[in-house]
């Protein structure tokens, strides 16, 4: 297994904690149908997984541990859902039996196992035949954004080499379709989407969270305990971040791969 590079700070799950079927799986909804049986791999905060549950007869969730897993389940809870069960996997060797789900879904998961192509495989097992595995990934590599400030230049970098010292592959959206073929996929069909921020309430969002979770998520101390960044660079980025929030010019572009693989 690889580590999770971002952990659960409060300023990680406020960025992951907006995510829905609308912005994060839309390439997923024509296959999502009333008695679909769903597998939602890494189900992080829940917010992805509670959207399934409104569309679907039935959505098991998965994390690593049970304190993550605590987290889509005091959602699903607090939501009054009842349609979804919830269990500590490892990708890589899930416990369910071959052929259990009609949709499989991950998203932001594979770029941070230690192995994507057997989490793929093992996903393909779980699902029935003719059945959809689906994933998207973001790529780190493809971030655009203006102003062109230096400090984001150093964050970028910092970020591809705390993933990959973690096990994980940053730039994964484009290897998605290499790794499902890999996995043994022969239907494949791999699409792209995008997240921009432009817009002052975006800016005010997306960069002030990152201005947090550089100094204070998992990130940051494994930059700082690795010797990959000091304290101060850590707050230049920081303090980056927050003057690209404040400029009216601001612009931000995360791509991202998605696949529908056919098990």
């Amino acid at each position: 297994m690889a580590t999770y590079t971002h952990g659960h700070h409060e300023s990680v799950l406020r960025s992951h904690s907006v995510r829905d079927i609308s912005n994060s799986a839309e390439y997923l909804r024509p296959h999502l149908h009333a008695d679909t049986r769903l597998l939602d791999v890494g189900a992080g905060p829940g917010s992805i997984t509670a959207d399934f549950a409104g569309l679907v007869a039935h959505v098991t969730a998965t994390e690593l541990d049970e304190s993550a897993l605590s987290l889509s389940r005091d959602l699903a809870a607090g939501l009054g859902l009842t349609n979804l069960d919830f269990s500590v996997e490892d990708v890589h060797a899930l416990s369910f039996a071959d052929d259990s789900f009609d949709v499989v879904h991950a998203h932001q998961v594979l770029q941070h196992v230690g192995d994507p192509v057997q989490a793929l495989r093992e996903m393909r097992r779980v699902a029935v035949p003719g059945g959809v595995v689906a994933a998207r990934d973001a790529d780190y590599a493809g971030f655009h954004w203006f102003p062109l400030l230096p400090e984001l230049d150093a964050w970028l970098d910092l970020y591809r080499r705390a993933a990959r010292a973690n096990g994980g592959e940053p730039d994964a959206g484009r290897r998605l379709l290499a790794w499902a073929r890999a996995a043994g996929f022969d239907e494949v069909t791999a699409t792209a989407s995008t997240w921009c921020y432009a817009t002052a309430e975006d800016r005010a969002w997306w960069g002030g969270m990152w201005a947090d979770r550089i100094l204070e998520s998992a990130l940051a101390r494994q930059l700082v305990d690795g010797e990959m960044a000091s304290p101060p660079d850590l707050r230049a980025i920081s303090d980056a971040w927050r003057r690209w929030a404040d400029d009216g010019d601001g612009w931000f572009l995360v791509p991202h791969g998605e696949i529908i693989a056919r098990a």
